[in-house]
């Protein structure tokens, strides 16, 4: 017995294996030989953030927080919803709302709110490099959501790294 934790049953390769042994660091537990991720915390709080939204303005959906790349970052979204579509739509929707803002003289690129049938997609620039969409139903009051987003995205974009 070494003050490693304690020796198990010999696997089946005839060999002993050590049991894992927990350590906390600052309240989060961690197993010896896995990975801390330091952005666990800020993801969380930008979840809160999401969730936030959702509460705060009737008719909200589901947000997703992607890089300008198209990579999902965060969601707060219901099943059956992919969130990685929601994160690569935002992408192109970003692309062509800065092109416009370009040739029209008006950048940089702040937010694009789309209408279809069904509701509303809008997309936030949170920084340089990422984006909140959001997906609203037909009913969602588009000038409200840009009132409680917006402060919103100034929240989501001191919680990520720029």
């Amino acid at each position: 017995m070494t003050s490693f934790g304690t020796a198990t049953p010999p696997d089946a390769d005839g060999l002993p294996r050590r049991a894992p042994v927990e350590q906390t660091w600052g309240g989060t537990a961690a197993t010896f030989g896995t990975r801390i991720d330091p952005m666990a915390a800020a993801l969380a709080a930008v979840r809160g953030e999401l969730a936030d939204l959702r509460l705060r303005v009737p008719g909200v959906r589901g947000s997703a927080v992607g890089g300008v790349d198209g990579l999902l970052i965060t969601h707060d979204l219901p099943p059956g919803l992919e969130p990685a579509d929601l994160a690569a739509l935002a992408a192109t929707t970003f692309g062509l709302g800065r092109q416009t803002a370009m040739v029209l003289g008006q950048s940089p690129f702040r937010d694009a709110t789309l209408r279809s049938e069904g509701g509303y997609f809008t997309v936030y620039a949170v920084g340089p490099t990422s984006l909140l969409a959001v997906l609203g139903d037909d009913g969602i009051n588009v000038a409200r959501l840009h009132l409680e987003a917006r402060p919103a995205v100034a929240r989501v974009a001191a919680l990520l790294p720029q």
